[in-house]
């Protein structure tokens, strides 16, 4: 029989169209952006908090378009600067105490930077971009990004505003139209504000009847535009919570140590202002990418570094475990999540370079110990773990620890220098703003001495100290085995660089 052969223009041919099937039908690999504010409670928001005057219509389509947490939280901080071991966490998927920084140190391996997000996927193949605020961060980490514009910008101006990051990475996208980059991008979209010192711009203060109040001595003018008193204000915070003589408790410009009615609803209106700001940025860099035809590959995040109180439970900073400070805001919209959805999701910031892996198809680094959520996006479970752990020791020794399970929490407190020793127990379906006494509502508050309560108190004791042990807290309450353990002479982050002034 006469063997068969092609001309090799022909085979060639095959090749190639070969090849270009398999191309074409090769998925693109979706795109991340990530948004990153600083100092945020959920309750901000009318989407976890309907009594709120807040205008975030772009924020909120994000919400009606994809899913929110209910459950979402930091872990925890051992220096008043919160958001430094929070920005840590995010960047690294490493757990509060086992960070290059601070006490948990020894438990970290060298060269950690070398597998933040910018770094892997950087390798992965990813163009990757960053812009934020600068200090109190994880600086190394953040130079991993190809292109970086950090810079703090808390005005109230287009230059000195909320715009200027948003223009950075406007500008950024913009190149990449005109260079024709079809690489898939990971874009940190970091903004200043709504931190202090909340400096609006004059136009949405004014909506919000606030003004840049200067007077330590006195009130500012009360004004009906400005937003309402949450339903947990109190004029002062009952006992000593460990870390009362933080500069958030004391020095923030504009409130100081005041907690009355009209100073703190023209720092929430000072708030607001600057929240809608970040909005209308937000709003600018979604209209860019659907004209780019880049919105429906794309996974946006939105999210805080941590909550913060102003004027919640009679505290302004981010110095506790209340629910107003220890959850962020989390929404996440993308290919393949339900539109509308939510969930409680029980997750941490430092999840979230698990999930920006799993959800890309890029390998996590062996250094990270989050959970992807990415099942929950999915849909295929509610939440990701069970139980929830919560700490702060950037103030007096313990200072704070909280663990959640369901609808039950747990908060101690303990300060080897004061001699405080709290409890507080709470049913967060029954009293979600976590009232308390002075609240002076007889059907919410702490349960903690509650006889009915006991055995449940006890067995959320164990479930603390369960957690305590299983991420190597190396603090104990007095009340708890010590376990062999010596307490650090410091968990302070070691810095090379002097703090930031406005954490």
């Amino acid at each position: 029989m006469k063997k068969c052969t092609l001309h090799p223009l022909i085979l060639l041919s095959f090749a190639l169209l070969s090849s270009s099937m398999i191309d074409a039908a090769e998925p693109r690999k979706p795109n991340i952006l990530f948004i990153l504010v600083d100092d945020q409670s959920p309750f901000d928001f009318k989407f976890y908090n309907p009594q709120s005057t807040l205008d975030s219509p772009n924020i909120d389509r994000l919400a009606t378009g994809g899913m929110i947490f209910d459950a979402a939280h930091h872990m925890g901080s051992f220096t008043g600067a919160v958001c430094t071991p929070s920005r840590h966490m995010i960047m690294s998927g490493r757990t509060v105490w086992h960070l290059p920084i601070g006490h948990g140190s020894k438990n970290c391996p060298p060269d950690l930077e070398k597998n933040t997000i910018g770094a892997v996927f950087n390798r992965a193949g990813y163009a990757t971009m960053r812009t934020c605020k600068q200090g109190n961060s994880y600086a190394d980490a953040n130079k991993q990004f190809t292109v970086v514009h950090d810079a703090t910008k808390r005005g109230g101006t287009a230059e000195t505003g909320s715009a200027w990051h948003a223009e950075r990475v406007l500008d950024y996208l913009g190149e990449r139209k005109e260079k024709k980059d079809t690489r898939p991008f990971f874009i940190y979209f970091g903004l200043s504000h709504p931190h202090d010192i909340r400096d609006g711009t004059p136009e949405l203060l004014a909506k919000y009847g606030a003004t840049n109040h200067k007077d330590q001595s006195s009130p500012p003018a009360p004004n009906p535009k400005q937003p309402p008193l949450p339903p947990n204000w109190l004029p002062a915070h009952p006992f000593d919570n460990t870390s009362m003589n933080v500069r958030d408790e004391k020095s923030v410009s504009g409130v100081w140590q005041r907690r009355d009615e009209a100073t703190i609803r023209n720092e929430l209106g000072r708030e607001y202002a600057c929240s809608e700001n970040i909005d209308i940025q937000i709003g600018r860099v979604l209209k860019q990418l659907e004209e780019m035809g880049e919105l429906d590959n794309t996974y946006i995040f939105y999210t805080a570094d941590h909550g913060i109180a102003i004027g919640r439970h009679g505290l302004q900073g981010k110095q506790n475990l209340y629910e107003h400070t220890w959850r962020v805001p989390m929404i996440v919209k993308g290919p393949g999540i339900k539109p509308g959805s939510r969930v409680p999701g029980n997750i941490y910031l430092g999840d979230l370079l698990a999930t920006f892996c799993d959800l890309t198809g890029v390998a996590a680094p062996e250094t990270n110990q989050g959970t992807s959520f990415k099942p929950v996006l999915l849909g295929e479970k509610q939440s990701t773990r069970d139980v929830l752990y919560g700490m702060y020791s950037g103030g007096d020794k313990p200072g704070m620890r909280s663990v959640k399970q369901g609808d039950w929490k747990l908060i101690e407190y303990e300060s080897t220098t004061t001699k405080t020793r709290e409890t507080q127990l709470f049913h967060l379906k029954e009293n979600p703003h976590e009232l308390i006494a002075e609240h002076k509502d007889p059907k919410a508050t702490n349960l903690a001495k509650d006889p009915q309560h006991a055995a449940k108190l006890t067995e959320m004791r164990a479930l603390l100290l369960a957690e305590m042990r299983r991420l190597n807290d190396p603090w104990r309450y007095s009340d708890q085995p010590d376990d062999g353990l010596t307490p650090p002479k410091s968990d302070q982050p070691r810095d090379k660089k002097k703090p930031n002034k406005n954490k």
